[in-house]
Formats: C-alpha cells, sequence, structure tokens
C-alpha cells in the first residue's frame, strides 16, 4: 500500500520528505561524518582503559595494549570486511597470549603473532571464513566463559594486592593466603572501580541519562585514579617505558611442533572470535534501521583478510595479537557509527593518547585495571549462554569445553569440546527409538530418530513382529534415511505385500517414494502420505514461510492422465481413506463441506490478480468508496469478512458455497457441476488451502502442542496480556511477541482503534473485552499495536467532509482524535528514535497508538487497575517492512518508539 497518500489542505505539514516512502532520508555528508567522530570518540574512551588491562593481564609490556588497539583500528578497521566490527587485544586472547609468554617470552610471543597473521592471510585467500562458522557456539561459548574464568582468578590477586600465578590451579591453591595478606588499598581502590561497573549504568532520571552517556570503563578507571591521587594512597601503577626500548618482535626461538601449536592457537581463537563477532554485529546493525540502511552486510573472507594483515603488523610493531572486540563494537554501533571511518578514527585517538597522554596514563593503579579486566572476565560467563546451550541439550559440550580451558589451556579445551560435540552429534545419530503396537488390527512401527545402519539390526527385529498378511503403519519420525536401512525397508516391505498384507508409510517429509508399485490390488509402494493433496506440501510446525498455503502442480491434480474431479474418488486432505465425491463433482472432506475463499476472487473465473507487495501497492481502505466487484484485489487490513459466491455453470443446477476471508469483497464463482447443495470443490487448489492447512496441524503441530493445550483446558485461559492490534493479516501477533497458546488475549479492528466510552454508537465489542480482559482475566498489562502502511490511517488521511457514511467510515470516525492530535502545534509529535517518520501515514500511525493510550485510560476498569498498580499500558509500533518493533518509551512526555534490542554482545 502506498505511504504517500495525500493529506488534508488544511492539515499542517512541519516536515518535508523528499525520500522515497519507508526508505531512509538521503545521506547527509556533514551528519554521517559528525556520527563516526562521536562514535570514534566513544570507542576510544572505552578501549584506552580496557587496552592497558589487557596487556597487563597477559604480563606483557603496557605499551603492547595501545600498539595492537591502534593498529586494530587502522588496519583491520581500513581493510576488514566488517565496517563496524572493532578490533584490537581481546580478552578472549589474554589466557592464550599470557601462556605464550611465559612459555616463549615476549619477542617470540610478537613473532608467533606476525605468523598467526600470515595464516589468516593465507585462509583469507582460500575463502574458507565460512567454515569457522561451522564451530558450535556451544564450544565458543564455553571458551570464552573458560577464559573468562582464568582472567577473573588471576586478576583477583591484583585486586587482593598480590601478584598472579602462571596457572589457575596455582592462583587457587594460592587464593587463602592471598586473602590473609590483603593490601588496603589497592582493595579499596579494586572495590571503588567495580562499584562504578556496577552502578553507573543504572543511575536513574534525566541527569542519569546524561552521564551515562560517558563510557562506564572511563568513569570507573579516572574516578579511581583520581581517589588514589587525592589521597595519597602508595600503590603500583601503570608504567609506560620511552617508546625508544619499546621491544619488537624476533625471530621465534623454540621447539618447531610447539611453535606450530602456538600459531594455530592464535589463528584459530582470533579468527573464530573476529567471525562470529562480524556476525553478531551485522545482527545489531540490522536492528538499526537508520544504520542497516548505508552499512552492508560483512564480507568475512575480507574480514579474515583484514585481521590476518593487523596481526602480521601489531606483532611485527611488538604488539598483542588482534580480533574483534564485542564491547567496543556495540560501542560504536549503538553510538550510531555509519562508516568505517568511526573505526579508524578510534585508532587515530589511540595513537594521539599513546604519544601525548603518557604522564597521565602513569597515574593509573594497576589495581584499578585489574578489577576492570576482573569484571571482564565474569561477564565473559554469560547466563544467557548458559541457557540457550541448556536449551539446545548442548550444557555438556559447553561445560567440558569450559573446564577443560581453565584447567588445560585453551587449545586443549577447544579439542576436547570438539571431541564432545562430535560425540554428542553421534549419540543423537544413534540414538534410535523404535516401538511396535497393535490397535484394531492395525500394526503401527514407529521410528523416532536417524535411520541409519546402526540402526537396522533393531528396525528387522521389530518390523518382523509384524504377521504376515496384516495391515502395517510405519511412522517415520526422522529427516535422515541411509542406504542400509532404506534397503532392508524396501525388502521387508517387498516381502510383506507378496504374502497379502499391506505397507504404509507416514513421515513429516511428504512425497518420497520409497519403492515400485508392488503388491495387491496395484497398491503404490510407501509414500510419505497418502494424499495426492499434500504431495507437494513442505509445510512443517513452526518453521519459516513464505506465502505459507502450499500450491499443488497441475500434474498432481491428474489422476491417470484425468483431472480429479472426474473421478468417483479421491484421497482427503486430512490423510484418511478415499471417499466418494458427491453429486456434484465435489470431493467431501470428512463428511464437512468446506470452501476457502481467495481474495474474494472466484479462482476458476479469476483473469488475474494484482501483485500485492508486502508494505506498498493500493489499499483498499484508502479508497473506501472504491467498487467491491470480483475484479478488485481488495485490502487485506480490513479484518474478517463473508463473502458469498453464486457458481453457476453448464451442469444441473447451482453450487452455492460461503467463504470467510480476511479481506474485502464480493466472490462470484463459477463452477460446473450437477446437483443443488453447498458443497467444497476441492478440484482447485485454492478449494483445498484451508482442509490441507488444518490437516497439517493434526499431523505435525498437534501432537506437539497437545499436552499444553490438554493442560489450558483444564485450567482455563489464565493470559498476562491483552494486545489490541490492528487486522491486517500481516501481523502475526504470536510471532512478534514470541507468545504461545493462552498468553495473550488478542482483540483486533480495522486501525487497532479503542472508542471512547459513550462514542461507541452500539458497538460495544472493544469495551467489552477490555472489561473483560481487565475485571475477570486480571492481564497486568495492555498494549496498543500499531504498524506501518496501515490502511486504515491512510483511510483516515484521504478522507473527505460529507463522504457517504459507510460501515467502514463510522467506525474510523474513532480514530478522528489522532488526526487532531497530529494536527496540533502545542502537542509533541510522536517520534521513532534515530530517524524521523517517513511520511504523514506513518506519523498518524505513531501519534493514533498514543491517542489509543489515552482513550484505554477513560475506560473505568482501566482506570481503577492504573490507580492500583494492578496494570500497565505500553504502546508499540511495528515495521513490517523492516520486521522491527518498536517500544514507546517510559518518559511519555518525549513520545519516543525506541528499537527493541535483537542481539546481545557481552564481553
Amino acid at each position: 500500500m502506498s505511504a504517500c497518500v495525500p493529506t488534508r489542505a488544511d492539515e499542517p505539514r512541519r516536515e518535508e520528505h523528499s525520500h522515497e516512502p519507508h526508505s531512509p532520508p538521503p545521506a547527509r555528508h556533514p551528519r554521517l561524518a559528525g556520527a563516526d567522530v562521536s562514535a570514534s570518540i566513544a570507542v576510544f574512551l572505552i578501549a584506552l582503559p580496557l587496552s592497558l588491562g589487557i596487556a597487563l593481564a597477559t604480563g606483557a609490556p603496557l605499551q603492547a595494549g595501545l600498539v595492537a588497539a591502534a593498529v586494530g583500528g587502522l588496519v583491520a578497521g581500513r581493510l576488514g570486511g566488517a565496517p563496524l566490527q572493532v578490533s584490537g587485544p581481546a580478552a578472549g586472547l589474554t589466557v592464550v597470549t599470557a601462556e605464550l609468554i611465559h612459555q616463549y617470552g615476549w619477542r617470540t610471543t610478537c613473532a608467533i603473532t606476525v605468523l598467526a597473521g600470515l595464516a589468516q592471510l593465507g585462509l583469507g585467500l582460500l575463502r574458507v571464513a565460512r567454515t569457522a562458522l561451522a564451530v558450535s557456539p556451544a564450544i565458543v561459548h564455553g571458551m570464552l566463559a573458560g577464559i573468562g574464568v582464568t582472567i577473573a582468578v588471576a586478576q583477583l590477586h591484583i585486586v587482593l594486592g598480590g601478584v598472579p600465578h602462571s596457572s589457575v590451579l596455582d592462583n587457587l591453591r594460592e587464593l587463602p593466603a592471598q586473602l590473609a595478606r590483603v593490601h588496603p588499598a589497592a582493595l579499596s581502590v579494586s572495590v571503588l572501580t567495580l562499584a562504578l561497573l556496577v552502578l553507573w549504568p543504572r543511575l536513574p532520571g534525566r541527569a542519569g541519562k546524561l552521564l551515562r552517556k560517558v563510557p562506564t570503563p572511563l568513569v570507573a578507571v579516572a574516578v579511581a585514579t583520581t581517589t588514589a591521587s587525592l589521597m595519597g594512597l602508595s600503590l603500583p601503577k601503570v608504567d609506560l617505558p620511552s617508546w625508544s626500548s619499546h621491544a619488537l618482535a624476533a625471530l621465534p626461538d623454540g621447539p618447531v611442533l610447539g611453535l606450530v601449536a602456538a600459531v594455530l592457537t592464535i589463528t584459530l581463537v582470533c579468527s573464530v572470535q573476529s567471525l562470529l563477532g562480524a556476525v553478531a554485529v551485522d545482527k545489531l546493525v540490522a536492528g538499526r534501521p537508520e544504520q542497516s540502511a548505508r552499512v552492508g552486510r560483512s564480507d568475512l573472507d575480507r574480514e579474515l583478510l583484514g585481521q590476518g594483515a593487523a596481526n602480521v603488523v601489531s606483532g611485527a610493531l611488538g604488539g598483542l595479537p588482534i580480533a574483534g572486540v564485542a564491547v567496543r563494537s556495540s560501542a560504536n554501533v549503538h553510538a550510531g557509527a555509519v562508516s568505517r571511518n568511526s573505526t579508524m578514527l578510534h585508532g587515530v585517538l589511540v595513537v594521539v593518547a599513546a604519544l601525548l597522554m603518557v604522564p597521565i596514563l602513569e597515574l593509573i593503579p594497576l589495581a584499578s585495571l585489574a578489577a576492570l579486566v576482573m569484571a571482564v572476565g565474569i561477564q565473559m560467563v554469560s547466563l544467557h549462554h548458559i541457557r540457550t546451550v541448556t536449551r539446545h541439550r548442548e550444557v555438556l559440550v559447553y561445560a567440558v569445553t569450559t573446564l577443560a580451558v581453565v584447567f588445560f589451556g585453551v587449545l586443549a579445551g577447544v579439542a576436547l569440546g570438539i571431541a564432545m560435540a562430535v560425540g554428542v552429534a553421534l549419540h543423537r545419530l544413534t540414538r534410535t527409538r523404535i516401538t511396535h503396537d497393535e490397535t484394531e488390527g492395525v500394526h503401527h512401527v514407529h521410528v523416532r530418530g536417524q535411520l541409519t545402519f546402526l540402526a537396522v539390526p533393531r528396525l528387522s527385529r521389530t518390523l518382523h513382529l509384524v504377521p504376515q498378511g496384516a495391515a502395517a503403519v510405519v511412522e517415520l519420525d526422522g529427516s535422515f534415511m541411509d542406504h542400509a536401512a532404506y534397503e532392508s525397508l524396501q525388502d521387508w516391505q517387498n516381502t510383506h505385500t507378496v504374502h497379502g498384507g499391506t505397507v504404509e508409510l507416514v513421515g513429516r517429509r511428504s512425497g518420497v517414494r520409497i519403492g515400485e508399485p508392488t503388491g495387491p490390488a496395484g497398491l503404490q509402494a510407501l509414500t510419505a502420505v497418502a494424499t495426492e493433496e499434500s504431495a507437494d506440501c513442505r509445510c512443517h510446525p513452526w518453521t519459516p514461510w513464505r506465502n505459507h498455503q502450499c500450491e499443488i502442480p497441475e500434474a498432481a491434480l491428474l489422476r491417470d492422465g484425468q483431472p480429479r474431479d472426474a473421478q468417483g474418488t479421491g484421497a482427503d486432505d486430512a490423510g484418511g481413506s478415499t471417499a466418494p465425491s458427491d453429486a456434484g463433482g465435489a470431493l467431501r472432506t470428512n463428511g464437512t463441506d468446506t470452501t476457502k475463499g481467495h481474495g474474494g476472487i472466484g479462482e476458476r473465473d479469476k483473469v488475474s490478480e494484482p501483485s500485492r507487495p508486502s508494505d506498498g501497492g493500493t489499499d483498499a481502505l484508502a479508497r473506501p468508496d472504491a467498487p467491491q466487484d470480483n475484479t478488485a484485489d481488495a485490502s487485506e487490513d480490513t479484518g474478517t469478512n463473508t463473502a458469498t459466491g453464486t457458481g453457476t455453470g453448464p451442469g444441473t443446477g447451482t453450487d452455492a458455497a460461503t467463504s470467510t476471508d480476511a479481506r474485502t469483497g464480493a466472490a462470484a464463482d463459477t463452477g460446473a457441476g450437477t446437483g443443488t447443495g453447498a458443497a467444497t470443490d476441492t478440484s482447485r487448489p485454492s478449494a483445498r488451502q484451508l482442509a490441507r492447512g488444518i490437516s497439517a496441524f493434526q499431523r505435525n503441530t498437534a501432537p506437539l502442542v497437545r499436552g499444553e493445550l490438554a493442560r489450558l483446558a483444564r485450567e482455563g485461559q489464565q493470559p498476562s496480556q491483552l494486545f489490541l492490534t490492528c487486522a491486517d493479516s500481516r501481523l502475526v501477533t504470536s510471532m512478534i511477541t514470541s507468545s504461545g497458546p493462552g498468553d495473550l488475549f488478542v482483540v483486533r479492528n480495522v486501525g487497532n482503534l479503542v472508542p471512547l466510552p459513550g462514542r461507541e454508537s452500539g458497538d460495544d465489542s472493544v469495551a467489552a473485552a477490555i472489561e473483560y480482559a481487565v475485571d475477570v482475566l486480571e492481564v497486568r498489562s495492555i498494549t496498543v499495536c500499531g504498524h506501518s502502511g496501515c490502511g486504515a490511517m491512510q483511510a483516515l488521511l484521504a478522507s473527505e467532509p460529507g463522504a457517504a457514511q459507510t460501515p467502514l467510515r463510522r467506525w474510523l470516525r474513532h480514530g478522528e482524535p489522532s488526526l487532531e492530535r497530529m494536527s496540533e502545534e502545542d502537542r509533541p509529535w510522536a517520534r521513532l528514535a534515530g530517524r524521523a517518520p517517513a511520511d504523514a501515514v506513518e506519523q498518524l500511525c505513531l501519534t493514533n497508538v498514543v491517542q489509543q493510550l489515552e482513550h484505554l485510560r477513560a475506560h473505568e476498569s482501566v482506570a481503577r487497575a492504573l490507580r492500583a498498580g494492578a496494570l500497565e499500558l505500553h504502546g508499540m509500533y511495528f515495521h513490517v517492512g523492516e520486521a522491527q518493533a518498536y517500544l514507546l518509551t517510559e518518559g511519555h512526555e518525549d513520545r519516543v518508539f525506541d528499537h527493541v534490542g535483537v542481539a546481545d554482545l557481552s564481553a
């Protein structure tokens, strides 16, 4: 539906938009430069203390952290394939680097970094970057968690005023003795740093909102440094020797196998962390449309080349190994960076600081840096990651990797994690359950899991429990069958049918034929579903779908070269047995005659149907006076309407059908048939969509939700939210809120309107739903959700005084207060975070949500619950084309709809 709808002549226009609707405003180079400059400063303020802290944790010269930060910004930022990812010394490399320095010395470690960079360059040239993503996330998260534990335990000794040891076991063994000789000054500075790290992001109020813009690590280290200086505390501080004595790389010295293992370790850790970080940054950028439109997706092979070049330069100049850093990348995106200039400029600022700010940096207490790095290490053990791997049944891989990294080192830990992941995968592959039972003379063999050669003996034993000549159904509940299992199943099927038995194969995948036609009465060989209607359907429960209803090829509508409706029998859509057609030639499914309309257009006499873009085109709501005939493609925004069509044909009699559809229009359906009666004509693909959809639900989804729905049936509905939104078919409330059965009490109408009390004029449906939800169901929140490209809002903007009062116009008058609100100069406009509304339609959609929230407060039940503190109101806006949700911020005076985040980048 077009967003460019002419507004009324008396409507004030505060801002002109010359760009296309729902697209970002045209780029203005000064603004882009300003965004990149401010983002680079924010990243620099975070990178400076972290780089020094990581260098301290590794035991490397402190200048090495600054060198790595500068090279990561300038080289990786310029050559890398992820424009907004910020590279530098990463906490994930701390343990690896510390082990190398302890074993080989600093200059050899620099040479290892150079060799690892060359290896990364080779991998980038081979274009194998995406294979790194094949590493299980459980292994990556377990590796980071193990490194985090190692960092935290080591830095705890410096926090307490001592010196860390080389291994985790030694640090744990010496911890009681260290606690007995705590250094009060070091501990106080560390506690102050940690307190600021925890409390600074939680400062309340408007002042807190402004203060929180200053990076937390900088505040923590700066305040701790200032306090220590003012109090005259005697503490070890940062020591930056003269750059003239800075150690550079030397030729590697050590056993060849050990050096090769070290290079491979640095290459693996740097590459995997950087590539996964680039993918995470892409997700974060996608959640901010104003950046996503300007920043392309990451080129992973180029990113690997950029990281390799940066490691070569950093190692040659005496810097730490480099990888993409989540904390800095997240700050860069959130600060509004739109190009790689911000990353490069942050590198320039690090160089300036390293050359000109040495006296200031040498005031920083080491205890403060240790507390900062310890906090980063603790954050690497993410509860979110633990919940994720637990949900995917990979917690064993995560735990083994974490413990192995802690006690045996990174390389051994990752190797053990990979071995455990392979073991778990093999266990799942071989864990196949095969059961047999008999129901009413039919023998059912149910196979749960993958069918491989390892399961063939059990499969054969179970199949031979089926008596000769019996009817058998084999249910395959897996997605893979190897050749050995295939041959075993086919051989048994052939033998069984020769002895007079019948075999039917039922499984998730449809249209898969196991053998040739065999058996008595010309029975077809095993097929996944015994219906031609679903032969090409690939609809599985809760999978991504595009135009979910499957189309059946014309060949599937023929049997023996004749149309299906010319046959006397046909398989029903539910996968059951065939049934004779009725006198009208239409197939009857389970004794129920159903017809599903299609946009108010009869399928057999339809010539063409205009294409319907996702967020554009012409909407019938924007032109309510348009004729509604069987050739107009009406909008989906009007909710559920009933269309009645009378089909006439060359036969004797008529075939009448009533269809319920989500669009406006009268269906004129011309069909051929004999006899009279309401019947479903399943000879057409579109007429079978409803039955096929129900059949797919019963076959695939119902078994998965039956237990939960049975519980809800016993306990009754207890939703926590009332969700009031538009009837637009593109808004799938359960999908965009990740809700399940029983979670939401949903009210949908044209335009997500809430009539004011006393203005309903006979339509009390919305008020009744609000009263029932608040007083009876006792919901704790009510959400009003608008959406982009709303046809109702277009109709409001295009409405003219004195037009005929159709039912649609009478309903839309409840949206007129939103129009008036948008026209008032003294009210601040509702807006989106980060950009102005694309056009007048989007502005009205946002304003309408705010206005309907005020209408909600006028309802007595809502007002009473709000006074008692038992209810919350929320405003929401969903941009269909971007699949992006926005929530109205708590500060209602601002009327800002802010993004709902889609990625969590932790340290």
